[in-house]
C-alpha cells in the first residue's frame, strides 16, 4: 500500500527566528522525521502549502480536497495546523472521497523545538491510515477520532472526542 503524505504547514513545520522571536516556515521536516523514525513504508510526500492553519481558507481547503481527489493512493495522511484541522477534515468528508482513508495530524509544539509531539503524532497517523476503514479522521496524542466527533481542547492542548 502506497501512502500519500500531503504537507500543509502548521506548527508541525514552523521554525524559530532567535533574532525576532517569531515563528516562520522554511521547508517541511517530514522527510527528516520519516528518516529518524526509520519508516519503511511506500510513501510519497507532496507539499501543498506551508501556512499557519489560522490562514487556511476555503481556497486552501479546496486545494487539499483537489489533491486528495486526484490522488491514486487510497491512504492519505495530511500534516496540518491544529487550529483549523477539524474544518479541513469536514471539507474532505463532504467532498465525496468515500473510497479513501484520510488522516489529518499535526503538532502542538514545532518539530524544530526538539520537544515536539510531531514525531509521535506522525508515526501514530501513519499506523492509523493503514488500518482504518475509508473515511476522514483526526489523529493526535496517540488517538484517532472520526472527523465529526473531535475537537481541540485549547485549555489542555489535546484533541478529545465530542461523543
Amino acid at each position: 500500500m502506497k501512502i500519500l503524505i500531503l504537507v500543509t504547514g502548521g506548527t508541525f513545520d514552523k521554525e524559530y527566528d532567535e533574532l525576532t522571536g517569531k515563528l516562520f516556515f522554511r521547508d517541511t521536516h517530514v522527510q527528516e522525521m520519516l528518516r529518524l523514525g526509520r519508516a519503511r513504508l511506500d510513501l510519497a510526500v507532496d507539499t501543498v502549502m506551508m501556512i499557519d492553519s489560522l490562514d487556511m481558507d476555503d481556497a486552501g481547503r479546496g486545494a487539499v480536497v483537489a489533491r486528495c481527489r486526484n490522488a491514486t493512493e487510497r491512504a492519505i495522511l495530511i500534516t496540518h495546523g491544529t487550529d483549523t484541522m477539524v474544518e479541513t477534515a469536514r471539507a474532505l468528508a463532504n467532498a465525496g472521497l468515500a473510497d479513501k482513508t484520510i488522516v489529518l495530524t499535526g503538532a502542538m509544539v514545532p518539530y524544530a523545538f526538539g520537544s515536539s509531539d510531531g514525531l509521535f503524532n506522525l508515526g501514530s497517523a501513519l499506523s492509523f491510515v493503514q488500518v482504518l476503514p475509508p473515511g476522514v479522521y483526526v489523529a493526535m496524542n496517540g488517538r484517532h477520532f472520526p472527523w465529526n466527533a473531535v475537537r481541540k481542547n485549547r485549555e489542555t492542548g489535546t484533541f478529545e472526542s465530542t461523543q
